[in-house]
């Protein structure tokens, strides 16, 4: 379930977004980048010697890149076998949602006075809605995560938006299984616009209300899909 020597190819294309001083940091976010486009897909094995040659890095900076992303719950070692994107479980799922719901709400909620910098936003907004008429539900998708990263970076914290990228990232992860993005994400287009002219109207509070039943909206439809996919409850792996 690897990447073919193909795509290794094209990763070799990342090569130059090392620069001069390749650090394992810069490897992680290649990786993580890749992992949460689905080149990389849950269950699939990272061959240290075809990421290390496309990428031109060591061993050792690849294996430190991998610790980063392992603690990140984006791969998973196993003993004897390698390192494996992950397989997220039904619970990791739902405790996700539970710290998106913290997070997001807490955001909307602590905004202040109006007027607000909503130019992300309703680049989002658009952006859905653009590849929705066109049919492109991968490009839905991403608008829709572009929405909620932009959501929470109303909070002017670079704390807050790391935390995000990391939960979206994991997040990512299940949609690559359920491999729905129309079903996952045309549903939540006009609720994206409402939250939007909510806040742009200085409502937070009605802005509140429709981020929490969206996201617990999303969270059951999700647990829902995934739990007929990925039945184990257990500890997350391959």
């Amino acid at each position: 379930m690897g990447a073919t020597g193909s795509g290794l190819g094209e990763l070799a294309g990342d090569r130059g977004l090392l620069g001069r001083t390749s650090t394992a940091e810069r490897v992680a976010d290649i990786l993580r980048t890749r992992i949460a486009d689905g080149f990389f897909r849950p269950g699939a094995r990272l061959s240290e010697d075809g990421i290390g040659g496309a990428l031109g890095v060591s061993r050792n900076t690849l294996r430190e890149a991998f610790r980063l992303l392992t603690h990140e719950r984006l791969l998973v070692h196993e003993l004897n076998r390698g390192v494996f994107v992950r397989f997220l479980t039904v619970d990791d799922v739902e405790d996700i949602y539970r710290t998106r719901r913290l997070v997001e709400c807490a955001v909307v909620r602590g905004l202040g006075a109006p007027p607000f910098a909503l130019d992300g936003l309703l680049t989002a907004v658009l952006g859905g809605e653009r590849s929705a008429r066109d049919r492109h539900w991968p490009g839905v998708a991403t608008a829709n995560i572009h929405f909620h990263r932009e959501l929470v970076a109303l909070a002017r914290s670079a704390r807050t938006d790391e935390l995000m990228r990391g939960v979206l990232a994991e997040l990512r992860l299940v949609f690559h299984v359920v491999d729905d993005p129309r079903g996952l994400h045309e549903p939540y287009l006009i609720r994206n616009r409402e939250i939007l002219e909510a806040l742009e109207a200085g409502r937070c509070g009605t802005a509140e209300r429709l981020l929490a039943d969206y996201l617990d909206d999303s969270r059951a439809r999700l647990v829902e899909v995934y739990g007929g996919l990925v039945p184990d409850r257990g500890a997350a792996g391959r």
